[in-house]
C-alpha cells in the first residue's frame, strides 16, 4: 500500500491531509473512512475516523495497525470516480494526483539516523575495520526537511553541493535492544531520502572524528510517497538518478553490505527506536556527484527514482 500526505486549499488556508494511492488518485483515507463509519450507522463518524486514521502521518503511524487497516479497507471501498463523492459534513475523498501538492510524508521526523552500507560508495576512500564490523551513522537534522519538488538553496558558503540517493525506513513500532531478526517488526515502511550535502564544508568539518554538521544539516528531501513494508523490496529495489532529464546512474539495493535488521539492531542498543525515527541507507554507489566525479550546478533539477515507491524531484537555486 502506497501513502502520501498531501496539502489542500480550504476557506480557512491550507490544509495537510493523507491519502491512500488508488491509481492516478488519492483517497482522503480520514474523510473515506468516515464514510464507511457513517453507512455502517456509526454516530459522529468524523470523530472516530480521525481517531482510529488521522490525517498526519506521525499520528496515523503511532495509532498502529488499526490505521493501517483502516487505510487498507479505504483502498478496498468503492467510491465511484471523480470528485464528487463526499464524506460527513462534505468532506471530498478522492483527489487526482496532479491537483494537489505532495508533501514529504514526515515534515519533522522524530530523528534522523544516517548509515553507510554500501561499499561501492565513495570507494577511492579506504574504509576503517569499524566499517565492516558495525553499521555506523550520524545524526541528521529532522529541521531541515524539504518537501518533494521543493527548491533547494545553495549554500552561500560552499562550492560544491550534492544529492545522494538513498531509501529511509521509517519505523512504526518502538522498540529497545531490537535483534536484527525481529526489526522487520518494527518498520512501517519506506520512503527515499535524498541526503543533500556540502562537500567541501563537510569534509572539513570530518577532519575532526566527530562526523558531519553544518555540511548536512541544511536540507534533507523525503518522500513523494510512503510504502509499507509488506509492498516494498527493501533488498533488491532498483534504483536511479537523473539530472535535468539525463540518467545519470541505475543502481540496486542488492549491494547493502550491513542489512536493515543489522542496522535496527545497532541503532537501538539501550535506546528506545520511535514512530516516526528515519533511517537512512546511505548513499547508493553512484547516486551523488562525489562517486561519479560528475557535480551539479545552480538551477540542476535532481530526480531520484525508486521501483515501488517514485521519484523525488528538487531542484537547486541560489539565493536572490
Amino acid at each position: 500500500m502506497k501513502l502520501a500526505s498531501f496539502e489542500v486549499g480550504t476557506p480557512v488556508g491550507p490544509e495537510r491531509r493523507l491519502g491512500v494511492v488508488d491509481g492516478d488518485s488519492l483517497l482522503d483515507v480520514t474523510a473515506g473512512y468516515a464514510s464507511i463509519l457513517e453507512s455502517d450507522g456509526v454516530r459522529r463518524p468524523n470523530r472516530r475516523a480521525e481517531g482510529i486514521v488521522p490525517p498526519d502521518f506521525l499520528e496515523f503511524l503511532r495509532t498502529g495497525e488499526d490505521a493501517v487497516e483502516a487505510a487498507r479497507t479505504v483502498l478496498g471501498w468503492d467510491f465511484g470516480v471523480g470528485d464528487g463523492v463526499r464524506g460527513p459534513g462534505g468532506a471530498r475523498i478522492r483527489y487526482d494526483v496532479d491537483e494537489v501538492r505532495l508533501l514529504s510524508p514526515l515534515p519533522r521526523p522524530t530523528s534522523i539516523r544516517d548509515f553507510s552500507v554500501f561499499e561501492g560508495h565513495a570507494a577511492e576512500q579506504e574504509k576503517p575495520d569499524v566499517w565492516y564490523d558495525l553499521p555506523v551513522f550520524y545524526k541528521g537534522n529532522p529541521d531541515s526537511v524539504v518537501r518533494p519538488g521543493a527548491d533547494v538553496t545553495w549554500p552561500t558558503w560552499e562550492e560544491n553541493l550534492d544529492f545522494e540517493l538513498e531509501v529511509a525506513a521509517i519505523i512504526g513500532t518502538p522498540g529497545e535492544n531490537i535483534d536484527a531478526t525481529d526489526a522487520a517488526d518494527h518498520i512501517a515502511g519506506f520512503t527515499i531520502f535524498n541526503d543533500f550535502s556540502a562537500r567541501d564544508v563537510q569534509f572539513r568539518e570530518m577532519e575532526m572524528p566527530f562526523g558531519p554538521a553544518v555540511g548536512k544539516d541544511f536540507a534533507n528531501g523525503l518522500g513523494p510517497y510512503f510504502v509499507t513494508a509488506d509492498a516494498f523490496d527493501k533488498d533488491g529495489a532498483t534504483v536511479r538518478t537523473r539530472v535535468n532529464g539525463e540518467q545519470w546512474m541505475r543502481g540496486s539495493l542488492s549491494e547493502m553490505y550491513h542489512s536493515w535488521g543489522e542496522m535496527i539492531e545497532h541503532a537501538s542498543q539501550s535506546v528506545t527506536l520511535h514512530p516516526g525515527d528515519v533511517l537512512g541507507c546511505g548513499t547508493i554507489p553512484g547516486g551523488c556527484c562525489l562517486d561519479l566525479d560528475r557535480w551539479i550546478e545552480p538551477g540542476d533539477t535532481i530526480e531520484l527514482e525508486v521501483d515501488g515507491i517514485g521519484t523525488l524531484a528538487h531542484t537547486v537555486v541560489t539565493e536572490d
